[in-house]
């Protein structure tokens, strides 16, 4: 496969909001966009997107994933952003149309495709800082692709950054473009420092999230992660995940973490911490760096427990075991 996210399919979804209104929803060419120098995105960041993947089964089908959650969570972001209303029936019937279109397409297990919509704002004025765009695009594309990490499924190397946040605390739940720009000098500048793969961002020693993906911490038969709130980014792969956890009869914590409980904790051999997100999916932690010093997480490689979930969630993506909470839609033929 190419680099993630690097192939797209010719066409993709579109729809504008002009006038009040919602058009029609066209096919158009995935390589460009008309867009006004002055719009309002390019100056004042009104944008989010979804990330969201399509599975092939072994009978043929086509099945999009959590498509429910991604578009509740794509309508908030757009409302918390002051964009337009979103119309999620309608986004809804874009993915599916669009994934129906190219469903020759969509790689066999372990690839997928993945499904980006995409709402920018659009009104040319650069006389609006403080004030929202009144029109907007919505689009949807789509990627074929293989395994996030290029490397395989490795245990990462994260750095504990006690000072930095990811986001302002306030925007952490939306889905926007300036959230990962704003996390990227402090994650280059790790990479290049300590050879870290990301940075978990933990101001004042709360635990939250790195730079792209969720944080879990796993002791035993116990998942911990950081109770929900407006700081970081409400995944749907740890909604997942979790869920599966508690299928699985496991514990699930949503609370508070600090970095000194965390570093406590993955001491112990039975250990382990991985990293969700749709991209991402589930992947290992295998070493924290803080102040300089380096700790092992658990014995440092992947844990069983972090393969068994990764491994239930994509039995469930992959139709090989029972749809038991409705998360699959199966695209029409």
């Amino acid at each position: 496969m190419a680099v993630f996210g690097t192939v797209f399919m010719p066409q993709m979804a579109l729809a504008t909001f002009v006038n009040d209104k919602w058009t029609d929803t066209e096919f158009v060419s995935a390589d460009s966009i008309q867009l006004h120098p002055g719009a309002h995105v390019l100056h004042y960041s009104s944008t989010c997107f979804e990330g969201l993947k399509a599975f092939k089964h072994e009978d043929g089908s086509i099945n999009i994933f959590r498509m429910d959650k991604n578009i509740e969570r794509f309508a908030q972001s757009s409302r918390l952003l002051n964009l337009p209303e979103i119309d999620k029936a309608q986004v809804e019937k874009m993915i599916i149309d669009i994934v129906a279109k190219y469903a020759s397409e969509v790689p066999e297990p372990p690839g997928s495709m993945y499904i980006r919509p995409t709402h920018i704002g659009t009104e040319a004025s650069i006389g609006k800082a403080a004030a929202p765009s009144a029109s907007s695009m919505l689009y949807v594309l789509l990627s074929p692709v293989g395994d996030y990490f290029a490397g395989g499924l490795k245990p990462l190397r994260l750095l504990l950054d006690e000072t930095g946040m990811r986001c302002a605390p306030h925007m952490g739940m939306v889905k926007s473009g300036g959230n990962y720009a704003s996390a990227l000098p402090p994650i280059l500048k790790a990479r290049a420092e300590v050879q870290a793969d990301q940075i978990l961002f933990c101001p004042n020693g709360d635990v939250q999230e790195t730079g792209a993906a969720n944080f879990l911490l796993i002791d035993g038969d116990e998942i911990i992660t950081k109770g929900l709130d407006s700081s970081f980014l409400h995944g749907v792969t740890r909604a997942t995940i979790l869920q599966i956890a508690k299928d699985h009869g496991m514990k699930v914590s949503e609370r508070d973490i600090t970095v000194d409980e965390l570093l406590e904790r993955s001491a112990k051999p039975n250990t382990e911490a991985a990293l969700s997100g749709t991209a991402a999916v589930l992947t290992p932690v295998g070493t924290f760096i803080h102040n300089d010093k380096e700790y092992q997480v658990g014995n440092g490689e992947a844990g069983p427990v972090t393969m068994k979930l990764r491994q239930a969630l994509n039995d469930i993506q992959w139709g090989k075991a029972e749809d038991t909470h409705n998360w699959l839609v199966k695209v029409p033929n």
